[in-house]
């Protein structure tokens, strides 16, 4: 059996997915769709940088998961995707949402829409330049929590990425005094990312509320795949557990080492990360050997791994 999985915030780069959009009408269509939902160029911002948006979270959002999204239907369009056997979908933070449109729990127009509406509310949801996000770089989840229990940070787990890097967040004057301590308790590196806010934590709050209102206007149908959430790191095919997972998502941490431990526990052993870059291939590689990986970033990817397929 195979996992498909979809690429969160920062796997985004100017001109993802243009040779996908360039050689498949499909990929095409895909764009000009979540265009006509959103009413945004994303085509300029993604293929010709413009105004410099693509790493402004409210555009960023959509750029990834309309490049996601396009690469995935052109793989549905190559290949017999019954082939494949795929049986589980996840992915991280914003790509759990390309793996419910993947899986056909909510349609492409539905989720763009809320993916231009979450991005705007993540972005807005503190004052600008305020909050933040950090990469810790030498320690597991379990350790960073309990540093930050023993020394009352006011810092939160976002995302707990691999048994080597964890990310935190909080406002960026308890960042800042979490510093010290936590590189004294062992990190190697602490390093502030360049994001907006700070995601998936209790500063989201108020943005996760006016989120789930717009959720439950969202008609979610049982998915074709099992979606491994990142709040509950299990499966399920219950669209109601679904809706209510993706709505506690924006301020709890991502708990991706668990995600990929429960597939390892289902006896999962083909993944295929499906979008831009290759940022979740490297992580799962931290946390099991146990898995046969494959990514499909590139028209070069998709043929070699149509190839492949074919061989098998």
């Amino acid at each position: 059996m195979t996992a498909i999985l979809f690429p969160g915030q920062g796997s985004q780069y100017i001109g993802m997915a243009k040779d996908f959009y360039d050689e498949f009408a499909i990929a095409r269509e895909t764009f000009e769709k979540i265009e006509n939902s959103v009413k945004i160029n994303l085509r300029d911002i993604i293929f010709n940088n413009e105004s410099e948006l693509i790493n402004i979270t409210k555009y960023t959002q959509l750029a990834i998961y309309s490049s996601s999204m396009c690469i995935f239907n052109v793989l549905k369009n190559e290949i017999d995707i019954d082939k494949l056997f795929i049986k589980y979908s996840l992915g991280h933070s914003l790509g759990e949402y390309s793996a419910l449109t993947a899986s056909n729990a909510i349609s492409i127009e539905d989720c763009s829409n809320l993916l231009k509406k979450r991005g705007e509310l993540m972005q807005n949801a503190f004052k600008e330049n305020m909050s933040g996000m950090v990469a810790i770089i030498g320690l597991n989840c379990t350790k960073v929590e309990k540093i930050i229990t023993d020394n009352k940070l006011k810092v939160e787990v976002a995302n707990d990425n691999s048994p080597m890097q964890v990310v935190i967040s909080g406002i960026k004057e308890d960042l800042l005094k979490a510093e010290n301590v936590i590189m004294k308790n062992g990190a190697k590196k602490f390093v502030h990312l360049n994001v907006s806010s700070a995601f998936h934590s209790k500063l989201m709050k108020n943005a996760e509320e006016k989120m789930k209102s717009l959720l439950n206007k969202v008609n979610f149908q049982n998915p074709s795949y099992y979606i491994i959430s990142n709040f509950s790191a299990k499966e399920t095919k219950d669209s109601k557990i679904i809706y209510s997972n993706l709505s506690k998502q924006m301020s709890n941490k991502v708990r991706w080492v668990e995600s990929i431990e429960c597939l390892e526990n289902l006896n999962e052993s083909e993944i295929i990360e499906i979008g831009p870059g290759n940022v979740l291939s490297g992580l799962i590689r931290r946390i099991s050997n146990k898995f046969t990986l494959f990514n499909i970033n590139s028209v070069e990817d998709l043929y070699n791994f149509v190839k492949e397929v074919k061989n098998e």
